[in-house]
């Protein structure tokens, strides 16, 4: 069973057709100039099938907590979870929604200009035209308050959000959101969950921004605890009317 992924529809990107594709846990939101339903499917298929074949020649992957070095003959999906599980130090199924966000999105730029995958609050996009992607944080009183800013010149872009109090996701610390930036996914993905799992209170954000810093390939972090919020690097928020 699916939970409802409401705040997909807070943001309306003009211009755009949205549809949905759903096989097993990936659950996937997408916004492109076509209704590219049919290949965005198959695009899961294909990456979900090459997860799952490695994952059952090797168990571990799935389960450890720790940075993991994947063989040179291992999937592309696999090597890209893998080397930012090694830059952020934490498991590699950390990195999977952002990793099959964008792998899903850049087999779609292949026939539309734009494309925007969420999966679960991380996503892929490569845009033409200012978008604005709106900041959801559970009961932070910044929720549906403010967005991120985001130009064309700024994607390919990868945004990866961890809560500790909202969703399902693995967190061992308290955020109401951790947001990563990146031009990887993947990355974006696993550094907002390592980066969620040492804020514990709202006195945790200076030093979750150094941590932050020191992640290579990170462009920006935004870390919100109740009604503090922490910004740090390429990253422009507004206000949403």
């Amino acid at each position: 069973m699916h939970e409802p992924r409401f705040y997909r529809h807070w943001i309306k990107d003009g211009g755009l057709i949205s549809f949905n594709v759903v096989v097993e846990q990936t659950d996937l939101y997408i916004r492109s100039r076509r209704n590219l339903k049919d290949k965005a499917l198959d695009s899961v298929l294909k990456h979900r099938g090459s997860l799952e074949a490695y994952i059952g020649r090797h168990p571990l992957f799935l389960t450890t907590l720790d940075a993991y070095q994947a063989e040179a003959e291992a999937p592309a999906i696999v090597k890209e979870m893998a080397r930012v599980s090694q830059l952020t130090g934490v498991g590699p199924m950390a990195a999977v929604a952002g990793a099959i966000a964008e792998a899903v999105g850049k087999d779609l730029l292949a026939f539309s200009p734009e494309a925007i995958v969420e999966n679960g609050g991380d996503i892929f996009l490569k845009i033409s035209e200012k978008r604005l992607v709106g900041i959801y944080a559970g009961q932070s009183s910044f929720t549906k308050r403010i967005a991120l800013e985001i130009m064309p010149g700024e994607t390919p872009l990868g945004i990866g959000t961890s809560s500790g109090s909202v969703g399902h996701s693995l967190s061992l610390g308290s955020a109401d959101a951790v947001i990563g930036l990146s031009s990887s996914a993947a990355l974006a993905d696993a550094a907002a969950t390592a980066i969620a799992n040492i804020v514990r209170a709202a006195d945790d954000i200076p030093k979750a921004i150094e941590e932050a810093r020191s992640i290579e390939g990170l462009r920006g972090v935004v870390i919100i605890v109740g009604d503090q919020m922490g910004v740090w690097g390429r990253v422009k928020i507004v206000p949403l009317s």
